[in-house]
């Protein structure tokens, strides 16, 4: 994963501010919100790791679940002509359109 940060199974973004001339980005996946900044890629690694061992910490303080829970389901929305051809795709390979969808998505993500 390009441009993410890694921390005991939590990914966070990378991002760039030129008006501050700061690094900075946020949690991805969590019940709640996880920002961290640096002025350095080792600032911000580092802060990103306190962020998330201080959440995990007071999830666990708390009771809360840390990770969002994701129901497998999203709306997408292509254009009419993709539409078409993934449910001609779809019939003409006997499966459904939900099935040709999931498919796709897992060649190009795993």
């Amino acid at each position: 994963m390009n441009n993410l940060l890694e921390h005991r199974g939590f990914y966070g973004t990378v991002e760039f501010s030129a008006a501050d001339n700061i690094l900075f980005g946020k949690a991805l996946g969590i019940n709640g919100l996880i920002s961290y900044e640096g002025k350095s890629i080792e600032e911000l690694k580092n802060d990103f790791i306190l962020a998330i061992d201080d959440y995990l910490e007071l999830c666990e303080e708390q009771g809360i679940a840390p990770e969002k829970i994701y129901k497998g389901k999203f709306n997408v929305r292509v254009s009419p002509e993709l539409h078409k051809a993934l449910v001609v795709y779809s019939a003409s390979h006997g499966q459904t359109l939900n099935y040709t969808v999931e498919e796709a998505l897992k060649k190009y993500v795993i």
